[in-house]
């Protein structure tokens, strides 16, 4: 499959999913925009270093002002945008009893509000084109609630009902709005999230059908084909689970365990 020519933005494209997805959209031909709170010029080395085209710039996504100089950019450099992939995220493990209004209105912002900054600026340009696709990274948190994460959860169920209401509002113009629920995926998030000694490996794989972490090329190859025209043209407002089976299965975990 290739997209040669056509522009793909990612938000969160420094490491994790964000990295694998702005590296394989640029394996099948798109030219790559990248905005990151940090450096995601490693990113770009990368890509270019395989022959592909690709910028970063700095900025939150949850700041309208970086969000319109970087859509600018984009544009000036590339001319137009095809597909927006709005990965960047924070997570946040806290009991609801315990979040302070600034932690959760922080998570809120960046998974939530800077998804729809993001779908606005560049959703303008694919609407006056007729056509274009973004994918939200949402999560199995979006689906099912996790203890501990009331500010993740709401994010993320909100972004799932962005994505919805997106379809309906900009479907019949051509642009096609799609959601990805991963389940725990092996990246510097999870490592973190480890760090502070909520949860294991085991706690995970225990959980999940297929008894594995995802990884970010699962994720980054679910992306890719809600980012083709070809490969998912009739597919919007649909949130797709990339969990193993996380949200399918209602087994106690001895049931689930014998069964393997």
């Amino acid at each position: 499959m290739s997209a040669s020519g056509r522009v793909a933005v990612v938000t969160g494209g420094r490491q994790g999913i964000g990295r694998r997805t702005a590296e394989l959209l640029a394996e099948r031909g798109y030219r790559v925009a990248i905005i990151d709170r940090e450096d995601a010029s490693e990113t770009v080395k990368a890509i270019e270093a395989k022959g592909g085209a690709a910028m970063s710039r700095r900025g939150s996504v949850a700041d309208e002002a970086a969000v319109e100089r970087f859509a600018d950019e984009v544009l000036a450099r590339f001319g137009g945008v095809d597909v927006l992939v709005n990965n960047a995220g924070v997570s946040l493990i806290s009991p609801a009893e315990d979040t302070s209004p600034a932690e959760f209105r922080k998570v809120i912002d960046v998974n939530l509000v800077g998804p729809f900054l993001m779908a606005r600026v560049f959703g303008k340009k694919m609407l006056e084109a007729r056509r274009g696709s973004i994918i939200n990274v949402a999560s199995v948190a979006g689906l099912l609630a996790v203890a501990d994460r009331a500010a993740y959860n709401a994010s993320k169920h909100g972004l799932i009902g962005l994505t919805r209401t997106l379809a309906a509002e900009w479907g019949g113009r051509g642009v096609r709005v799609n959601a990805v629920c991963p389940g725990w995926v092996k990246t510097e998030m999870d490592e973190a999230d480890q760090a502070g000694g909520s949860y294991t490996d085991a706690d995970i794989t225990g959980r999940i059908p297929m008894g594995r972490f995802a990884s970010a090329e699962d994720v980054a190859r679910a992306i890719a084909f809600l980012a083709d025209d070809e490969e998912s043209s009739f597919v919007n407002g649909h949130a797709l689970s990339v969990d193993g089976g996380w949200a399918a299965d209602a087994s106690w975990e001895s049931v689930r365990l014998r069964k393997r």
